[in-house]
């Protein structure tokens, strides 16, 4: 039986914004418990499913690599275990590459929990990596902070975990095959074929969010073709991804630069399925 009080795990690789995450839940009303010991989640799961304080109706707690390995392989077993109990748990990965967390760890001078006289950062990453491979693989939501400023992820945590209890959240991303692929999408959709408004010289320094571009590409049958198709194509998915039990669905699109085509089928795309009645954000990776 349900019980209505959401417990949200974060936990992903250091550096990639697991505190800023933790932060923000708690500015939208969360208790926060940060770097709670595995072995200590079945007990605050039994706190919230009797009669807790009304404060502890939404809780998250952020659990990282210093637990035991055996621990955290058992997690997923846990967090099925306390949904069966009646609470709603998700787990929230972060994550990031591996020389974007160098570069952060070498700005701040913080040190790695895994790092000692033996172990580089280098090599105290790629053991994160892999100590919470069983958590990245089962996680409900996995956001990469590679190319998100803290600006940026505040946003998604607020808009993909602070939306419509119960329902599908989808994100509509844009981005430029030249950065290299999005991480954690679960659909990848390539514009590439679509004349480009790039070598239209008065078109070069808008958007795809910007009027003189989103006119000329809604001119072209290839492109109002492609928008209608991805409309009936996710129209016809998104609700057996519901139907499911998905909390989360990102959604991507690709074009060289991530300046135009992409940028303008992902806004339509999302613009569509909000009027709709979805929960829907978008996200414009090279235009941030």
């Amino acid at each position: 039986m349900a019980t209505g009080i959401k417990l949200q795990i974060v936990t992903g690789l250091s550096g990639s914004g697991k505190t800023i995450a933790l932060h923000t839940l708690e500015d939208m009303g969360y208790y926060c418990i940060d770097n709670l010991p595995v072995s200590l989640l079945i007990s605050v799961a039994d706190h919230l499913t009797g009669e807790p304080e009304a404060i502890f109706n939404k809780t998250a707690v952020g659990i990282d690599a210093r637990s035991q390995p055996s621990q955290i392989s058992d997690l997923p077993v846990m967090v099925d275990n306390i949904r069966q109990h009646g609470l709603d748990c998700n787990i929230l990965f972060l994550d990031a590459q591996a020389d974007t967390l160098i570069k952060r760890f070498s700005e701040t001078r913080r040190r790695h929990p895994l790092t000692d006289n033996q172990r580089s950062l280098a090599e105290a990453i790629r053991l994160e990596r892999e100590l919470l491979e069983p958590l990245s693989a089962t996680a409900d939501l996995r956001i990469d902070t590679t190319h998100t400023n803290l600006h940026e992820l505040r946003d998604l945590i607020r808009n993909r975990i602070g939306g419509e209890g119960g329902k599908l959240s989808i994100l509509f991303e844009s981005f430029g095959f030249k950065h290299g692929l999005p991480r954690d999408v679960d659909f990848v959709f390539d514009a590439r074929c679509l004349p480009n408004p790039y070598w239209q010289a008065e078109l070069r320094p808008y958007t795809g969010l910007e009027k003189p571009v989103a006119e000329f590409l809604s001119s072209l049958n290839e492109a109002t073709d492609m928008l209608a198709d991805l409309i009936g194509f996710l129209g016809r998915w998104i609700p057996a991804f519901e139907a499911d039990g998905r909390s989360y669905l990102t959604i991507a699109v690709g074009c060289t630069g991530g300046q135009h085509r992409s940028v303008y089928l992902a806004d339509r795309l999302a613009k569509h399925f909000a009027e709709v009645g979805l929960h829907v954000m978008s996200r414009h990776r090279e235009l941030s």
